[in-house]
């Protein structure tokens, strides 16, 4: 974090399972982040023009951070957003590693210029080529309930990419913060060049706005976001915008329902459901819905609920008290709607603190708000399909589309159904998987967000595209088309034309001719 001349607003950290205060830290205010960000701006030049096999070296470093204190950055993870240390060890620590190893790989080939094949043998001697260009200073702000990874990816792939780097954590998730700006600069970076700002995120954004970022990735409610790209359309600052879902999983007859019932449970309910992909609907085929919900049920009710530093905790705590109040006004909602609470797991004993049990609903509807709204939390809505058309438009009937599921043996129906759900991302026997894997862009249809996060597509949102154009015949007088303009230019441009829109039969040789006639103006 920025030095600071005098003593500020702090803010505290607190773990959800316990209570305990974790720490207490500076806030930053809008005018320091102007400084930071003008103050990037005329560091990133000089990074931006080394080669990206420096950048690559210097940015490799964070890695051996990462391995060196796994267990460190796990349990940090835990205690300040809640889940369990085996979801911040497999969702976030590996995750980050995965990370590194890819962009860290690829960044020179995604980097490099790319040579345009002339699309038509009249501009023939236009040699093009298409560079990529950082936006200058990146502002990243992330969320609470990844706070390692999700920031992380993006900080490198910016990076690497030639950008400084401002980034603002969630305020629920002070000490990752910390712990993610040690492991980042490790990096040898140029002192300036990352900046870790604490601030509320009600005025982060327009403060990364109004100083001057070249471009906003914010990752948060879909409300939030609208209110940011409202903000940035003012300066016409690209955003890319990760707003969450909604997303249904449908489990068909032949599923093999073993497997689908657990990949509900960890897809739905690890880090106690709070998670963007997570799964918040099933649509089970009406011929296996009972035998899958017991088997679901069996699963549930095993589920061991406590605080996530024990390695024996299946669920942890909820980041906070208001993502705790909203699950709850979605399970009120729903009951008093006629939905049935089927199966649900023991809470913890002789614990305090953010924890709801995991939940699986029956008798629900899509007019309820645990089928219509993001929950993000611990349940596991059911509801039964009777045929494969009403399951995708079961699926599809939602604002949000960031992610989806199919459970199939059959390869060929898993493919067809998968290519009509509206989402970003669907996997076929799996769900959430995606995000862990680094190839894969990450990001949503409809109200889930503009833009994507990871793979190729991801890094490319890093930076804007130039094509830079050379004229071979540079040797010339004028372009065939240049002034003066004649009767015959216009006739001999007229014959070409017809040509090459596919008249050959129409203007024949005399169109030949005509252009043939005006060739010469190009040397005298």
């Amino acid at each position: 974090m920025m030095g600071r001349s005098k003593k500020s607003a702090t803010i505290a950290s607190y773990d959800p399972a316990t209570g305990e205060k974790l720490g207490e830290f500076s806030l930053n205010s809008t005018e320091e982040v102007r400084i930071a960000i003008k103050r990037a701006k005329k560091i990133q030049p000089a990074w931006a023009s080394l080669p990206i096999k420096e950048r690559v070296r210097r940015v490799e470093k964070i890695r051996e951070y990462l391995v060196d204190n796994i267990d460190e950055i796990a349990l940090t993870i835990s205690r300040d957003n809640g889940k369990t240390r085996v979801d911040a060890l497999v969702t976030e620590v590996l995750h980050t590693i995965l990370s590194i190893n890819y962009y860290c790989k690829k960044a020179p080939k995604f980097l490099k210029d790319k040579n345009l094949i002339p699309g038509s043998v009249l501009l023939a001697n236009k040699v093009s080529k298409v560079r990529r260009v950082p936006y200058g200073v990146v502002g990243i702000i992330s969320p609470w309930n990844y706070p390692f990874c999700i920031p992380f990816s993006e900080v490198i792939m910016a990076l690497l990419a030639g950008n400084a780097v401002i980034l603002k954590i969630a305020s629920e998730t002070q000490l990752v913060g910390h712990l993610l700006k040690e492991a980042i600069e490790t990096a040898e970076l140029p002192k300036g060049l990352f900046t870790h700002v604490n601030m509320p995120g009600k005025v982060a954004g327009d403060a990364f706005l109004e100083g001057g970022i070249g471009k906003l990735f914010f990752t948060g409610s879909t409300i939030v976001g609208k209110e940011l790209m409202k903000k940035a359309s003012e300066t016409l600052t690209p955003v890319c915008l990760e707003l969450g879902g909604n997303d249904p999983m449908i489990v068909c007859e032949d599923a093999n329902l073993g497997r689908a019932a657990a990949g509900a449970v960890w897809a739905g309910l690890q880090n106690a459901g709070q998670s963007c992909g997570a799964v918040e609907r099933i649509y089970v085929h009406k011929s296996i819905y009972e035998e899958f919900l017991e088997i679901l049920k069996e699963k549930v009710e095993n589920l061991r609920t406590g605080v996530g530093a024990d390695l024996n905790t299946d669920i942890g705590a909820m980041t906070n008290t208001r993502q705790v109040k909203i699950v709850r006004e979605h399970i009120r909602d729903a009951l008093e709607k006629g939905a049935r609470i089927f199966a649900q797991s023991q809470p913890p004993e002789h614990i305090e603190g953010n924890f709801l049990p995991a939940l699986v609903l029956i008798n629900v509807n899509n007019t309820m708000k645990i089928m219509k709204e993001e929950t993000f939390g611990p349940v596991l809505p059911v509801m039964p399909f009777s045929s494969i058309d009403e399951a995708i438009y079961l699926a599809n009937d939602s604002t949000m589309g960031l992610t989806a599921s199919v459970w199939t043996r059959k390869k060929k129906l898993g493919r067809e159904i998968a290519q009509k759900i509206e989402a970003g991302a669907v996997t076929i026997n799996d769900h959430l998987v995606s995000h862990a894997m680094p190839e894969t862009p990450w990001g949503g249809f409809k109200n889930s967000g503009i833009g994507r996060t990871h793979g190729q597509i991801g890094f490319d949102e890093m930076t804007q595209p130039q094509v830079i154009v050379d004229d071979l015949l540079y040797f010339t007088k004028r372009d065939i088309w240049w002034h003066p303009y004649s009767s015959e230019l216009y006739n001999g441009i007229k014959g070409i034309t017809s040509i090459l829109g596919g008249a050959l039969w129409r203007a024949g040789l005399s169109g030949i001719t005509e252009f043939i006639k005006i060739l010469p103006r190009m040397f005298f």
